[in-house]
């Protein structure tokens, strides 16, 4: 099937040769967020040129909702972030279920699986693959799996229906994924371990962790905290039976989770001049060191989050396709959650080191604030609870805005402050 195609692909080009001055050969590597609004926007921007996206996986969907397939509230299907038949109604190649083994940068050829497509320009949004860390026969041990891609879940779920016990290991963003996921799962006790001295250290402060985990808590699940794993303890199967803890504490388990962090995936750029640092260096046209290929998403090695993958993925595609665009800000310190029914947002610094800066909280019926300022500047927030003006408190936060006696009336800001009215009796919403 896939030779049928590079044949077809080959030959619509030769058929198309005089044409090759207007026409390009786009190759986008990857089908998530990145990836496919690169698609999206180059196809929008170029109707005419070719756009082949190449993805290890079959299906399109977010990777931020795979808790919900985990705990059975949606499928698969009902993660996909793209309208039905996208590829087909935007005329765009899809090569699926394929992983590049190699790019030649000199001749403009992506190797998959022994064949070679062409690119004029060559957009990169691999994404990131589980880390694992070196801890004893976490390697070794049967039932124990990341949380990274849909095949992962399935697996999850399968031994979650017959297991009794479970046990992650990590408190990010994706390891409280999981637990809620799990928490599903009448017939599992579910256990989280973290090396932290609260869950979501990256995102929260200990008091709105700490709101999280006694609910947590309530609903039935166990937590260990600032506790490293000395080993995965298996049984004579090397089935997984436990995980020891650093102050020889056992928590039995027969399904272990694993979300201990992410690693770009970017084996096949190690024969090439494409610099990496702990992922693709790019810059703010998502350009890498080496012309006409561009990065995106989580494979630059930069904060993981959905709306900077996007972004970028847009902005590579109009540098792509001749339309110059930057990245016009680097704020990516936004994290929206809301676990067990509680909303919460966190922007910018929420855990300042030293004195540099104030901090200001309040504690209500209305749930929980918490401001970092400093020179009637917010520099951070953590909104618990009440998550109202967020959208105006982001842009105070990103374009660091001043803001007259700050001190004073940092609770009350509101959309109203920046509202201005214009000569002809306009308002305008201005930061």
């Amino acid at each position: 099937m896939l030779n049928k195609f590079i044949n077809k692909f080959t030959s619509k080009k030769e058929n198309n040769q005089n044409c090759k001055s207007n026409k390009k050969d786009y190759v986008i590597l990857g089908a998530s967020a990145a990836g496919i609004n690169a698609a999206k926007t180059l196809r929008d921007l170029d109707l005419d040129s070719n756009i082949t996206v190449i993805s290890k996986d079959e299906n399109v969907y977010s990777r931020c909702m795979l808790h919900h397939v985990i705990s059975n509230h949606r499928t698969v299907e009902e993660i996909n972030f793209v309208e039905d038949n996208f590829m087909e109604n935007n005329n765009i190649y899809w090569i699926k279920n394929k992983s590049v083994k190699s790019i030649d940068t000199n001749n403009k050829k992506v190797v998959i699986e022994g064949q070679e497509l062409d690119y004029d320009k060559l957009l990169i949004a691999t994404g990131a693959s589980a880390f694992i860390p070196p801890i004893r026969n976490i390697k070794e041990g049967n039932y124990i799996y990341p949380l990274r891609n849909i095949d992962d879940v399935y697996e999850i779920k399968e031994k979650a229906k017959i297991s009794k016990k479970v046990a992650i290991i990590g408190a990010g963003l994706i390891g409280i994924d999981a637990l809620t996921g799990l928490m599903e799962y009448k017939n599992l006790e579910v256990s989280l371990i973290y090396p932290s001295d609260y869950i979501l250290d990256k995102q929260l402060d200990e008091y709105s962790a700490k709101v999280y985990e006694n609910k947590f808590i309530e609903n039935g699940a166990n937590l260990y905290s600032g506790q490293p794993v000395n080993e995965i303890i298996l049984d004579k199967e090397n089935n997984v039976s436990g995980v020891q803890l650093g102050n020889g504490t056992v928590v039995e388990c027969d399904l272990l989770v694993v979300s201990t962090g992410v690693t770009p995936n970017i084996d096949f750029i190690k024969e090439t001049n494409i610099e990496n640092n702990r992922g693709i260096v790019i810059n703010d046209k998502c350009e890498t060191t080496v012309d006409d290929v561009y990065a995106a998403g989580d494979v630059v090695g930069k904060n993981a989050i959905w709306p900077l993958a996007v972004k970028q993925g847009i902005v590579a595609a109009h540098n792509m396709a001749g339309s110059e665009r930057n990245i016009e800000d680097d704020f990516t310190f936004k994290n929206s959650m809301n676990f067990m029914g509680i909303p919460t947002v966190s922007l910018g610094i929420v855990n300042p080191d030293g004195d540099d800066y104030d901090t200001i909280t309040r504690c209500d019926n209305d749930g929980y604030k918490k401001f970092i300022y400093k020179d009637d500047r917010i520099y951070g927030l953590i909104a618990q609870g009440d998550i109202s003006y967020i959208g105006a408190l982001t842009q105070i936060i990103k374009n660091k805005v001043e803001i007259p006696d700050l001190k004073n009336r940092i609770f009350d800001i509101g959309y109203a402050d920046f509202f201005s009215m214009k000569e002809n009796g306009e308002f305008e919403y201005s930061i």
